[in-house]
Order: C-alpha cells, then structure tokens, then sequence
C-alpha cells in the first residue's frame, strides 16, 4: 500500500491563522511599531541631499526588510508567510541598492522606488485577501493600495517626482504598512485573551 507524501508546506487554514497571530501578536505589533517609527524618519528625510537620503532610506529598508524576513520565519504558519517573506525580500534587496550604491542617478533610483512599492503593494493586497476575515485584514488590503498609489504616483510624476518623492512617499508607505501589522497584532491580543478567559 502507498502512503501518500505530505507537501513540505501546506496552506494554513483560517483557524491556524487567528491561532498563530493570537499567539505571536506581540511579533506582529513590534514589526508595526517598527515599521511606523521607520515611516516617520523616512518623511523626515525628503530635503536632504540625495546621497544622505538615499544611504538613510537605504538603511531604513534595509532594517525593515530584515524584520519582515525574521517575522515570517518566527511565525511561519498564516496565510501571510509567504508575501510577508516576499516584502522582506524586495525591502532588503531595494535597501541594499540605495545604502550601498549611493552615486547612482537620482532618476534611477526613483524608477525603482516606485516599482518596489507597486510590486509591494499588490503582495500586501493579495496577503490581505488570504487572510480575511481576521481582525485587520482591511487595513493590509488598505496598505497594499496605498503603496500601489504611491508607486503610479512617482512613476506618472516623473522627472519632477525625483526631488521629493523618495522621503516623503517612503514613509508614507511605511507607515501604513506599520498601522497595518499594529491592527493585525490588537486584533491577535483580543483573541488571545478572549481564549485565556474562555480556558479560565
């Protein structure tokens, strides 16, 4: 008789998803607080000059990505893993770029600033999608449409957008995303406690 094999890695179902964000939500709620303290030195950027404002977003990107890669290996079994690892990814490669390659053109590096937030955002909608309906999943879809915006946004502005775009719709972006994983993490606490006293 034949056993059939177990794929190394199965869609959670809905109920592993509220489990492991119940579980982990103080991971998700420092990645928010993260994300936003990042959003809010990014805008704090936009009239530097370009060299010490790429290396500073670089670097910002850099962290988040870092942590988003740390968080979907830590809490592995949602149904956000796999784009939260994504996202990571994209924010390390695109961090790297900007903090290690700082004489680059300007033009450029706005062009790929606004394709990492449209590629970012339509993995935040689809992440968003997978995981309805737990508490918070809006506010990613919200987040993914944000930073979709905000990459047409550069791109439909360009030359003009190279001044200003890359402090200010950085954070902007990140602070979305933050807000995002904070509502995610309350929501995540509210279960958990309802399961504390449910067990009580």
């Amino acid at each position: 008789m034949t056993q059939q094999s177990t794929p190394a890695f199965s869609e959670p179902s809905l109920e592993e998803t509220r489990h492991e964000i119940a579980r982990h939500w103080g991971w998700f709620l420092a990645l928010g607080i993260l994300l936003v303290l990042a959003g809010m030195a990014a805008i704090a950027f936009p009239f530097l000059s370009t060299i010490a404002a790429k290396i500073a977003i670089g670097w910002i990107f850099l962290v988040a990505g870092v942590v988003e890669v740390i968080h979907a290996f830590y809490v592995k079994r949602w149904a956000g893993f796999f784009w939260n690892l994504l996202i990571g990814l994209l924010y390390i490669v695109a961090g790297a770029w900007l903090a290690f390659f700082p004489l680059t053109g300007v033009l450029t590096l706005t062009i790929v600033i606004a394709a990492l937030f449209i590629a970012e955002g339509i993995m935040e909608f689809i992440m968003g999608l997978r995981m309805r309906p737990h508490d918070g999943w809006g506010w990613v879809v919200f987040s993914g449409l944000v930073a979709v915006a905000a990459g047409l946004l550069i791109a439909l502005s360009l030359p003009a957008s190279a001044v200003w775009a890359l402090g200010l719709l950085a954070g902007i972006n990140l602070l979305f995303s933050g807000w995002s994983f904070i509502y995610l993490a309350l929501g995540g606490k509210r279960a958990s406690e309802e399961g504390i006293a449910a067990a009580g």
